[in-house]
């Protein structure tokens, strides 16, 4: 039986370790989703007769690994979306990049407007308020300089679409293995060096303090930072 990668869990909440290629969610390509495949996961481990409730709280790009929040009830999950939206929700992540422009500080903050390309599935960048375009924010910190390729620390002031891949390129620092957002070649496994590393809340329930973090896939670059 295929079992998720569960980083934390009670009777609200699961916590995962997405894989780099899991569909968070069911699109037009028809592929499983990972809520799907959770849901039946569930079913069997719990020996449940009817249908199972579970809630996605927030996503992850299909290329993208790390922490994804599932709430088990609706009363955690209409919760937790208000700490999202209220920005009460910690969030970490971890991203290898390609070499930034050396002019760029090595700590600051990052503050766009970005407008999504839903036929396209792409996000623009710019530095003015601009029509349909979403305000976001982002905090980076360049942790270490390997031979080829720069680790950064981010932290999600705002949660966009494609936020991370598309402030970190405009300052010339593309994810590695993202070609959608300038990196100069595919990783192997299609994914890209984008790790949802840590989430921090109050549970929505409990009320008790929640950390999680979720180890990097098990890869040569992401074993370096290690």
């Amino acid at each position: 039986m295929w079992k998720p990668e569960i980083l934390w869990e009670d009777n609200h909440l699961m916590i995962v370790n997405k894989a780099c290629g899991d569909l968070v969610q069911g699109d037009k390509t028809g592929d499983e989703s990972l809520l799907d495949k959770i849901k039946a996961f569930i079913k069997i481990r719990d020996n449940k007769s009817g249908n199972v409730y579970l809630g996605l709280v927030h996503r992850l790009d299909r290329p993208t690994s790390g922490v994804v929040i599932f709430a088990k009830t609706s009363k955690a999950l209409g919760r937790m979306n208000q700490m999202f939206k209220n920005r009460e929700v910690d969030k970490i992540y971890w991203a290898i990049t390609e070499p930034a422009n050396p002019n760029i500080p090595e700590k600051a903050t990052l503050e766009h407007y970005l407008k999504k390309n839903s036929k396209k599935n792409f996000v623009s960048v710019y530095h003015q308020p601009t029509k349909d375009a979403k305000k976001a924010i982002l905090h980076y910190e360049l942790k270490q300089k390997l031979n080829h390729f720069w680790w950064y620390e981010i932290r999600l002031e705002t949660g966009r679409s494609h936020q991370i891949r598309a402030q970190l390129a405009s300052i010339g620092a593309s994810i590695k293995g993202d070609l959608k957002y300038g990196a100069s070649r595919s990783n192997r496994d299609g994914g890209i060096h984008l790790h949802a590393r840590s989430a921090a809340f109050i549970h929505p329930v409990s009320k008790e303090k929640i950390l999680v973090e979720a180890a990097p896939p098990k890869e040569t670059l992401w074993q370096a930072i290690l």
